[in-house]
């Protein structure tokens, strides 16, 4: 009897989907556990649970293997200056869900690809036509009619998720600055090690450590390390399966695993602060989607 396998395209939207959604589980983990612990100390633990996964994929790497099993890294300055923007980022974004509705921090993060275009050209020279520019206003359109600066709803905890975009969209630039020579897994486990030492370090000057109360709470830091873990694992998975224009348009179910999960558990249904923004920033990403994607397809007769 044959076994009925998916098509590999349908293997990565579904182990895309399933890391998307354990992310955004770990996103609620992090507003349950942030009305306690301050967003740095969540940060440190994050970083220091979720580093069983890369290391688990590095050491089953037969790339890494046959290289002699080597950690060092010779651009290791750039990788560690990673870490210190995800630890950035990371605080800007745990400190925003105990102050916002789930979803609000969610679909105000995903400004994180329009910050990509801008860092791109200011970093790596990259060359951005209209077409793009064009994204890049219609995304903040729409951060601006969810934020509504100068209304009377305006707070400026909705500045943070945008900060938080900034510093993922840093480091999602930098990454391209490492030479290829580098595993996946180890450049992620050095920035883990330096986003854990820049929250831990911040957690220690701020005196803002508490003491974890109870073994139901350890759990849960435990487990928001996992889900964070086994998330990014399943994405990076994902991606290597297919090109990550065939995913990208996937990235949105974010959005609504986000407003399902605060619905659920916080008993949050923010309609009126999300629409029509939402919609904006969601069009300004597919536009750079759909940018990038035209873009290779132009490139690969001249690659091939």
């Amino acid at each position: 009897m044959r076994r009925f396998r998916l098509p590999v395209l349908a293997q990565a939207i579904l182990l895309s989907l399933a890391g998307i959604f354990l992310l955004d589980c770990m996103g609620a983990v992090i507003k349950h556990l942030g009305q306690v612990y301050p967003p740095q100390q969540l940060s440190a633990y994050r970083n220091l649970f979720g580093l069983a996964p890369s290391v688990v994929v590095l050491l089953a790497s037969a790339d890494w293997r046959r290289s002699g099993r080597r950690v060092a890294m010779r651009q290791w300055r750039l990788a560690l200056l990673r870490g210190l923007f995800i630890a950035f980022a990371q605080f800007c974004f745990y400190l925003s869900l105990t102050r916002l509705a789930l979803a609000t921090t969610t679909t105000l993060a995903f400004v994180s690809p329009l910050f990509v275009t801008m860092l791109s050209v200011l970093l790596l020279a990259d060359r951005v036509g209209a077409w793009r520019w064009s994204a890049v206003a219609i995304g903040f359109a729409g951060v601006l009619a969810i934020m509504r600066p100068g209304g009377e709803v305006f707070t400026p905890f909705a500045l943070l998720p945008v900060g938080a975009a900034l510093g993922y969209g840093l480091s999602s630039v930098t990454v391209r600055l490492i030479g290829p020579g580098a595993p996946s897994a180890l450049i992620n486990i050095y920035a883990q090690l330096a986003a854990f030492l820049a929250a831990a370090g911040l957690t220690l000057a701020t005196g803002g450590h508490v003491p974890v109360a109870s073994a139901a709470d350890w759990g849960w830091i435990v487990a928001m390390g996992g889900l964070g873990g086994c998330g990014a694992l399943l994405l990076v998975v994902a991606y290597r399966l297919t090109s990550p224009g065939n995913l990208a348009p996937f990235d949105y179910f974010a959005i609504p695993f986000s407003f399902a999960l605060g619905w659920l558990f916080f008993d949050e249904a923010p309609f009126g602060e999300l629409f029509p923004g939402v919609l904006l920033i969601a069009a300004g990403g597919a536009l750079i989607f759909w940018r990038e994607r035209k873009a290779a397809t132009t490139r690969k007769p001249a690659d091939a």
